[in-house]
């Protein structure tokens, strides 16, 4: 008997141990991720959208950098992921990455419902309250844009091209699982 009691206070030490070891390792990679600040002071990653109708994601920081891809439609959601100077590093929604001047990006959030989901017959609900019992206001096609008025963490409250309700938020492409936003 005291064999299995001195048996289970080594496995509990070691446990422990082992415990504190993970938090260790896991404390500055955690913290790392709260502290990301762009040179902007503004965190890293965030959402953003294309002011402009035209816009050119180039390969690189510069106007002498070639250009990948060019955007010809404004509100566009996209996610800063690095700083450079005055230009900004971005993915879109189908995970394109260049870089685009500052000065063609606003701070005004948007999203895209369920990008995932484009050339599937599949709707998004916009609803009339953030709960899945509320009215439907708006069956809504993967891949048009809104824009977001909050988010509490689970749903968003935007505005589709005059239908203004709540979408989960795990249905849209433009914030991040979990995030709060209040414009």
């Amino acid at each position: 008997m005291q064999g299995l009691m001195r048996l289970r206070s080594r496995l509990g030490t070691v446990l422990a141990g082992a415990g504190l070891v993970a938090a260790m390792l896991l404390a500055p990679l955690a913290e790392a991720a709260a502290q990301s600040v762009g040179s902007s002071g503004l965190p890293l990653p965030r959402f953003v959208s294309l002011k402009s109708g035209k816009v050119n994601l180039r390969v690189g920081p510069g106007l002498n950098y070639a250009i990948e891809w060019r955007y010809l439609k404004s509100g566009v959601p996209m996610e800063i992921i690095q700083e450079y100077d005055n230009w900004r590093r971005v993915r879109d929604a189908d995970g394109a990455e260049g870089w685009i001047n500052q000065s063609l990006l606003s701070g005004r959030r948007t999203a895209i419902a369920a990008p995932w989901q484009r050339g599937k017959e599949t709707e998004i609900l916009l609803r009339t309250q953030p709960d899945t019992s509320s009215r439907i206001i708006a069956r809504l096609e993967p891949g048009v844009i809104g824009t977001i008025s909050m988010c509490n963490g689970t749903w968003c409250e935007m505005d589709f091209a005059g239908h203004k309700g709540w979408v989960s938020q795990s249905q849209i492409w433009g914030a991040y699982p979990g995030e709060t936003y209040k414009d």
